[in-house]
């Protein structure tokens, strides 16, 4: 009996622990349960927050570009009306920097946008700024970028208006989207007789000028910042490779302005071609060289003494940047060339106007990702492209191109001029320093003039056309800065330095844009340079007694009459369709080369002058143009050596480099470029 009462009673107890088991089980599920069911409310909870900021988010963003569109519609719109009411005192740039200061006021002192609740500030102790912050909030891992420093009393600012730090864009926007359309631009138009007649004197301002530029104004910023040092009023670090750097981007030219009422106006040639050359160049010049500035690193614990050997490291740099974006620029546009001239790509417009646009813009982007220079390399994709890929174009594409670049060109400088404007107020890092920016002013003032009357002085010494008194006052009033510096500015504003550079550069830019490009036409009838001067009637009349072509002869110098020379026998007959066939310039031994390189297009009559600058190799000899039915030979001493209109005529035709000439019966067919001035006399014949 008692043994049959305790098996029971353990029967009981395990069916009792049973139960308990099971009971307790159950309420783990449910708990387990719940709580999943509560974590996936938050998770959806969250899910529902982030969208909604990422709503808002799109919608800012879609508002901020709205007001960039609607700045340059207002500009163009107010453009029309200038142009329509002959006002030249304010041009367009500085008319959209106006808008954009409009807008940077609005911004900054009417509109407010409510402060962000979810705001936090916390503290915390680091060696050094972290590109990616980790945050662990409540077991989750949230990821954020670092934007950069901003002072104690500007997080107020930060927190209270959205806005501003949305209209403020990376800078490697300028870089990378802005900037080569408008330098590409630059090259692709470069392709004038008058500039590389002038070229030697484009070199020297370009190269040297800029040099010389840079370390005056990095000289005399240098004793203001000394000055300053010792009145107190520096609030940070300043040394002598910052004051050459400020030198190095405050040099870099852009009389867009000048250029644009030169244009209306037909000023002298010479004038146009030496400022727009040197514009072009010094920019590609600026950037290698700040680059250069900034790769200055002595060894040892202070990185700002002076040493000879990180000099000339410095200098080596310099040289190896600027050659390899050369090369990379010529090499891409190269292969454009060989790829337009060798492939049907001319039979689909819109396939050859596509694949033109993606190898240039892509030539900024290679040069960039390699260790060089973009704007260098892309500079001189265009001046290539325009010299060969343009003669390989269909006439659809050609014009295709030109406007294109010719619209990212316009719409992209005043996109940057608007900006400016709007970032003198939107902008969270501004230091202006009234010493310092009266020094920049006058720094500016002495480097240009170091750069343009002595350089001047000797280059008339080897130059029979001289650069008279007056054109190098134009040319010192006319050293406007724009786009380049700005963009050479903002790229950098972590320190202080470069904090009070940007600002300090604004307000260069400023009133060098609105003083001096709006009192172009005024100093140009203070210097009484003649306006109205149709070049192509002046190369007519000159040409009538010969004298052009002796002027002409003379201002080639010997390397460029050579280097054309080269050019018009093979470069152009192997990379493009025009020129001498291979076959009649190349030895006997390379026929079988020179029959595959020359496209069937060469033996045509109407291919045969399609070269641009025919009128600066007519020296040394060995060139054949051909007019239509007509032959011309020129010999060493220039003389024709075959039939047809009298030699006065051709003569005048040939003046006419930036025109294809074609000869039809009694007829002459001028088809003229939209960008050059119509004749204003018929040619006799």
């Amino acid at each position: 009996m008692l043994m049959k009462t305790g098996v029971d009673g353990s029967l009981w107890a395990l069916g009792t622990l049973r139960l308990v088991v099971l009971l307790s089980l159950c309420v783990f599920i449910s708990f387990s349960a719940a709580a999943s069911s509560a974590q996936e409310e938050d998770s959806a909870m969250e899910n529902i927050v982030t969208e909604k900021k990422a709503e808002e988010s799109h919608r800012q963003d879609s508002a901020d570009l709205l007001i960039f569109i609607l700045l340059l519609t207002l500009t163009i719109l107010t453009i029309w009306l200038f142009k329509h009411r002959r006002f030249r005192f304010l041009h367009e740039t500085g008319l959209a920097m106006i808008y954009g200061l409009i807008v940077g006021v609005i911004l900054r002192y009417v509109v407010q946008v409510p402060r962000d609740a979810s705001v936090v500030s916390a503290n915390c102790f680091v060696n050094a700024s972290p590109a990616t912050l980790l945050v662990n909030v409540s077991g989750k891992f949230y990821e954020y970028t670092l934007k950069g420093e901003i002072s104690a009393s500007e997080i107020n600012d930060v927190k209270d208006n959205e806005m501003l730090r949305k209209v403020t864009f990376d800078p490697e926007v300028f870089f990378n989207i802005l900037l080569p359309p408008i330098i590409f631009h630059a090259g692709y138009s470069l392709k004038r007789r008058h500039f590389f007649r002038n070229m030697g004197s484009i070199l020297a301002y370009a190269f040297v000028g800029t040099v010389i530029s840079c370390f005056i104004i990095g000289l005399v910023m240098y004793g203001c910042v000394m000055l300053m040092k010792r009145l107190g009023q520096m609030g940070g670090d300043f040394f002598f490779t910052d004051c050459l750097f400020f030198g190095a981007i405050v040099s870099a030219t852009d009389p867009v302005t000048v250029l644009a009422i030169f244009h209306e106006l037909q000023v002298d040639v010479d004038l146009y071609a030496l400022l727009f050359g040197e514009s072009v160049l010094n920019d590609a010049v600026a950037v290698v060289l700040s680059s250069s500035i900034v790769a200055y690193q002595p060894q040892g614990d202070n990185s700002h003494t002076f040493e000879v050997m990180a000099l000339l490291k410095s200098f080596g740099m310099f040289l190896g940047v600027f050659s390899g974006s050369f090369s990379l620029g010529v090499a891409t546009g190269i292969v454009t060339t060989l790829v337009t001239k060798f492939t049907k790509l001319r039979d689909f417009q819109l396939l050859e106007t596509a694949l033109f646009f993606l190898m240039s813009w892509s030539t900024f982007l290679l040069a960039e990702a390699c260790g060089f220079t973009g704007v260098v390399a892309v500079l001189f994709c265009g001046i290539t492209q325009a010299h060969y890929t343009f003669n390989n174009l269909s006439p659809e594409s050609q014009n295709r191109t030109k406007q294109l670049f010719e619209l990212l060109n316009f719409l992209a400088e005043n996109f940057i001029f608007s900006y400016m404007g709007l970032t003198l107020f939107t902008f969270q890092n501004h230091i202006f320093n009234p010493m310092f920016i009266v020094g920049a002013f006058l720094a500016v003032f002495l480097g240009r003039a170091a750069n343009i009357y002595p350089l001047s002085c000797l280059l008339n010494l080897g130059r029979s056309n001289k650069i008279t008194s007056n054109f190098q006052h134009m040319m010192m009033f006319a050293g406007l800065r724009g786009a380049m510096t700005f963009a050479l500015s903002i790229r950098d504003t972590a320190t202080y330095a470069r904090q009070m550079m940007f600002s300090t550069n604004l307000l260069v830019v400023f009133f060098t844009v609105w003083i001096c490009g709006g009192g172009t036409t005024q100093m140009l009838s203070c210097q009484r340079i003649r306006v109205g001067v149709d070049s192509d009637q002046e190369h007519s009349m000159s040409f009538t007694d010969g004298s052009e072509r002796r002027s002409t002869k003379q201002e080639s110098a010997w390397p460029f009459r050579i280097w054309y020379n080269f050019d018009h026998n093979y470069l152009k007959p192997i990379l493009t369709h025009s020129g001498p066939p291979l076959t009649t310039t190349l030895p006997s031994c390379c026929g079988p080369l020179a029959r595959i390189l020359t496209s069937p297009q060469a033996y045509e009559n109407e291919c045969q002058l399609n070269d641009d600058d025919s009128d600066l190799i007519l020296t040394d000899g060995d060139i054949s143009l051909t007019y239509g039915d007509i032959t011309v030979s020129t010999g060493v001493t220039g003389a024709h050596t075959s039939g047809g209109p009298a030699m006065d005529d051709l003569d005048r035709e040939l003046a006419y480099g930036d025109h294809e000439l074609v000869m039809r019966g009694t007829r002459l067919v001028l088809p003229m470029d939209d960008s050059e001035p119509l004749f204003k006399d018929h040619l006799r014949m």
